[in-house]
C-alpha cells in the first residue's frame, strides 16, 4: 500500500495507471482490508480536488472496487471497527447506497449503530429531512470519530434549509478536523452558497476567499466561480471592491479574465449596470493579443449595460457589429434581446393618415375649445388613459361599440398611431422576454 501511495504522488496519468496494475495484483481482494482500501479512496479523492485530474479514474476504479470488497466480505471483518467506519465512510463519499443496504441486513454481530445507519439511510434515500433529528442526536458522539468529518457534511445537507445556522457550524467543524482534504473542500464551496443565501455577506466573502486560497485547481472550482459570482452581482452595493478583487488575486489571467466575464454577463441580466461595465472593462484589460473571444464578450455585455444609457444608439451599433459566429446560442440570444429593445427605445411613432371620409366631416365642437390649443399627439393619448387601470395607467379606455365613426374615435381620444406603437412594443418586449427567459438564474 505505501508503494500505492508513493506512484499516486508522481500526479500523472502513468503513476495512476500503474498503481491501479499494483493495486489489482499486490494483493488479492480477499486479503485487503476495508480500512486500508478506504484510506487509499480517501487519499485519491484528496490529490483531485488539490488539481491532479488525472487521479479521477483512479477514484472511479476504487470505488468499484471497495464496493465489491464490501459486498463479498465475511461478517467477521467487520469485528474491527475500522472496517464498520470504512464502510460509513464508504456510503458517505459517494458510494453505492444499496451496498449499505446489504451490510446492514448481513449485520448478525450487530457491528453496526442501528441509529446512524438508520439517520444514513434516510439521507441517501433522499429523505434527508427525517434524519435530522437522529443525526443532531448522534453527531455529538461520533464527531471525533473517523467518520466524524463525513457525518458533519450530511449533518449540514439535511438542515440546511431549515436552519442555516446549524448547517453553518458542521460545515465548519468539517473543515477544523479536515484541513486540506476533499471535506474541507466541499464544506467550503456549500458555505459559500448557504452564507450568501442567508444574507451573511462577510461570513461567505470569508469563505470564498479561503477557497480561492485552498482550492482554486480543483475540478469543482467552476462551481466556486459560479457561486463567487452571483454573490458579487447579487451584494454588489454592500461589498467592497478590494474584497472582490483579493478573493481573484489568487487566480491567474485567464481564470480571472473568465470570472470577470461571467460576472458581467449576470450583471447586465440582473440590470446592475454600472457593475456589469466595470466587470466588462476589467475582462478586456485582461484580454491578450489574438484572444478574440474573451474581448469579443466583453464588448457585448458593455453593449448591454449601455442599452439604458442616454447614448443608446452608439450602443446599438456596437452590439451589432458584434460578429454572432464567436458568441454561444445563448449569448446570440441576449445580443437579439439587447438589439430589441434598443430598436424600440429609438422608434417613432408614426403619425396616422386621416381618412378621406373623416376629413370632410364637421369638426366636433369640442376641438373649438381654447383648451385644445397646442395638444400633441401623445399629450391627445395621455388623456385617454384610465388612472384607475390595474396596470399603471397604460390601458385604453374602452371605446364602446366595435364600429365607430371618426367622429366617435376623435372625441373617445384613441390616436391609433400611439395605439399602433404601444402594442407593438409589448408584443416585441414579449419576445424579449422569451429568448432571455432562464437567463436570469
Amino acid at each position: 500500500m505505501g508503494f500505492l501511495r508513493r506512484l499516486l504522488l508522481t500526479g500523472t496519468v502513468i503513476g495512476a495507471a500503474l498503481a491501479v496494475a499494483v493495486f489489482a495484483r499486490a494483493e488479492s481482494l480477499d486479503d485487503l482490508a476495508p480500512y486500508k482500501m478506504i484510506r487509499s479512496l480517501q487519499f485519491v479523492q484528496d490529490t483531485v480536488v488539490l488539481g491532479d485530474h488525472s487521479a479521477m479514474e483512479m477514484q472511479r476504479f476504487l470505488l468499484t472496487t471497495i464496493d465489491e470488497r464490501l459486498r463479498t466480505a465475511e461478517p467477521a471483518i467487520f469485528d474491527d471497527p475500522r472496517n464498520v467506519d470504512a464502510a460509513l465512510v464508504y456510503a458517505m463519499s459517494g458510494g453505492n447506497p444499496d451496498t449499505l443496504e446489504l451490510l446492514i441486513r448481513k449485520d448478525i454481530g450487530g457491528h453496526f449503530d442501528s441509529r446512524l445507519t438508520d439517520a444514513l439511510r434516510s439521507y441517501l434515500g433522499g429523505r434527508g429531512s427525517q434524519s435530522v433529528k437522529s443525526l443532531a442526536e448522534i453527531f455529538p458522539e461520533y464527531k471525533r470519530s473517523r467518520v466524524g468529518p463525513y457525518l458533519a457534511l450530511v449533518s449540514a445537507n439535511s438542515v440546511i434549509r431549515k436552519d442555516p445556522k446549524l448547517a453553518l457550524s458542521y460545515f465548519d467543524w468539517a473543515r477544523l478536523v479536515a484541513p486540506g482534504t476533499i471535506v474541507e473542500e466541499a464544506a467550503l464551496r456549500r458555505s459559500i452558497y448557504l452564507a450568501g443565501e442567508a444574507g451573511w455577506i462577510d461570513k461567505s466573502m470569508a469563505y470564498a476567499n479561503r477557497y480561492a486560497r485552498r482550492f482554486l485547481r480543483s475540478p469543482y472550482a467552476s462551481q466556486f466561480a459560479d457561486l463567487f459570482v452571483k454573490l458579487a452581482v447579487d451584494h454588489f452595493d454592500a461589498l467592497k471592491e478590494e474584497d472582490i478583487l483579493e478573493v481573484l488575486s489568487f487566480m491567474d489571467v485567464p481564470r480571472q479574465r473568465e470570472v470577470y466575464l461571467r460576472m458581467a454577463r449576470l450583471a447586465a441580466i440582473s440590470g446592475k449596470n454600472k457593475l456589469a461595465s466595470l466587470a466588462a472593462e476589467r475582462a478586456q484589460l485582461l484580454s491578450g493579443e489574438g484572444e478574440s473571444v474573451p474581448k469579443v464578450l466583453a464588448d457585448l455585455y458593455s453593449g448591454l449595460a449601455s442599452v439604458p444609457s442616454s447614448d443608446v444608439a452608439s450602443a446599438m451599433e456596437a452590439i451589432a457589429a458584434i460578429p454572432d459566429d464567436q458568441l454561444s446560442a445563448k449569448d446570440r440570444a441576449l445580443k437579439a434581446a439587447a438589439r430589441a429593445v434598443a430598436e424600440e427605445v429609438l422608434r417613432t411613432p408614426k403619425a396616422a393618415r386621416v381618412p378621406d371620409a373623416v376629413a370632410e366631416e364637421p369638426v366636433p365642437q369640442a376641438a373649438e375649445d381654447p383648451s385644445y390649443d397646442g395638444l400633441n399627439e401623445a399629450e391627445s393619448a395621455e388623456r385617454t388613459m384610465d388612472p384607475q387601470a390595474a396596470d399603471g395607467g397604460q390601458t385604453p379606455v374602452a371605446a364602446g361599440p366595435q364600429k365607430e365613426t371618426g367622429e366617435q374615435q376623435d372625441k373617445a381620444g384613441i390616436d391609433p398611431a400611439f395605439d399602433s406603437f404601444v402594442s407593438s412594443g409589448r408584443s416585441k418586449l414579449d419576445e424579449i422576454d422569451a429568448l432571455l427567459k432562464g437567463e436570469g438564474s
